[in-house]
């Protein structure tokens, strides 16, 4: 496992990257040397992990974070990672802080910064909400670093927004890699991104955004499937054209889930609410007029329930290529005659893909950890070599 962690560190150290002192909020924005970088040293944590390899570079410090939305995978995956680097974690519940007697993001980013090295977000309800508090947040630390009130300027990290889950997206990166054995084999595969039905309400946009506008970074053939109306933020669909042809992939919408899956290597089928429906919903919120949610609520629930048909089956499995493609979902699945009566997926299908989908998850602590460590160190690799040629035990072994 050693010389394995050195071939990745070594790979990892010819990159030139972007990602110093620079916060990750839209995988689209990142060079493909910093999202290559990120799966090495994902992949280096997680090979020392497995090897009984301390893999701390710190000995204090804090790593916070911020989840103005419910989560499970997404919460202990940041905590994981925090623990993993050697960072105490500090989950701010806004509830118990002064931002109610009318404290400023600006204010509280400082005051929470400082002897912090990451602050991770999580605001994904509200369109045209999420991705702006964040970046106000990396504006607010920077300023106060400049200013000399903060020693350092804590990397931010996407949690999850209105518009990107790139935590996410880039542990699904991991789990194709790992599925197809490399990055450059990617080239050429076809992914369906394909919406499903559900029988809940206001699921956020930001993970089909995030495969759409990842995977056509890497030459994959996208197709994006979904019934009328569930469309996308209107410059998702450029940006993802934009990159297919830059890569030597393809991307295309289509309104048949069956033709989504026809041939493909991978599916990916998540419900989402639609885009005009998530964008009153924050108008209704900012206007104050909460009372017109629950009939929004019922619409959206009227309109999913018109595509009960919208299940990953075994039938529409076998057209897959060779009938094998790689099922990929987030978690959690909405699961036919399980979790729910009709639902995303059907029980047969997402129990042979069950281990394979806990196994995707698994790469986000990791994912994590390099995002922090390639943020917050000029020489990622060099740290990499210390943690490794130290050659420590996470722990002694009886």
């Amino acid at each position: 496992m050693r010389e394995e962690i050195r071939r990745v560190i070594e790979r990892l150290k010819m990159l030139r990257t972007n990602l110093r002192e620079h916060d990750f909020l839209l995988s689209w924005e990142q060079s493909e040397a910093d999202l290559r970088a990120v799966v090495l040293a994902a992949e280096a944590f997680e090979v020392m992990f497995r090897a009984n390899i301390d893999a701390r570079p710190y000995r204090g410090g804090l790593a916070v974070s911020i989840f103005r939305d419910q989560s499970t995978r997404t919460r202990f995956s940041f905590a994981s990672a925090a623990s993993l680097l050697g960072l105490t974690l500090m989950d701010l519940d806004e509830t118990k802080t002064q931002v109610a007697h009318g404290e400023t993001v600006r204010e509280t980013a400082n005051m929470i910064s400082f002897l912090t090295e990451a602050i991770g977000i999580r605001d994904d309800m509200y369109v045209g909400e999420g991705h702006e508090n964040m970046a106000e947040v990396s504006r607010a630390v920077a300023q106060g670093f400049e200013e000399g009130v903060l020693p350092q300027k804590p990397a931010i990290l996407n949690l999850q927004c209105d518009r990107d889950h790139p935590t996410q997206s880039m542990a699904d990166l991991m789990h194709l890699r790992k599925t197809f054995g490399s990055l450059d084999a990617l080239k050429g595969k076809k992914i369906a991104m394909t919406w499903a039905y559900s029988p809940s309400y206001g699921k956020p946009l930001s993970v089909p955004q995030g495969i759409v506008g990842l995977m056509t970074r890497f030459g994959m053939n996208v197709t994006l499937a979904h019934p009328p109306g569930y469309d996308l933020m209107p410059d998702i669909a450029h940006i993802a054209r934009r990159q297919a042809s830059e890569s030597g992939g393809s991307f295309e919408i289509v309104d048949s889930m069956a033709d989504a899956f026809e041939g493909a290597d991978v599916v990916y089928p998540k419900s989402w609410a639609p885009y005009e429906v998530m964008q009153r919903r924050t108008e209704y919120l900012r206007a104050g007029q909460t009372d017109k949610l629950g009939a929004l609520e019922k619409e959206c629930l009227a309109m999913n329930a018109e595509h009960t048909d919208w299940e990953c089956t075994e039938d529409l499995m076998a057209a897959t290529l060779d009938g094998e493609a790689l099922y990929m979902h987030c978690l959690p699945a909405d699961i036919s005659g399980v979790s729910c009566e009709r639902g995303e997926v059907a029980a047969s299908v997402f129990e042979r893909y069950r281990a394979a989908t806990y196994r995707e998850a698994e790469h986000k602590p990791y994912v994590m950890a390099a995002m922090i460590l390639l943020n917050r160190f000029e020489h990622p690799d060099r740290v990499l070599f210390k943690l490794l040629s130290r050659n420590q035990p996470r722990h002694h072994v009886d």
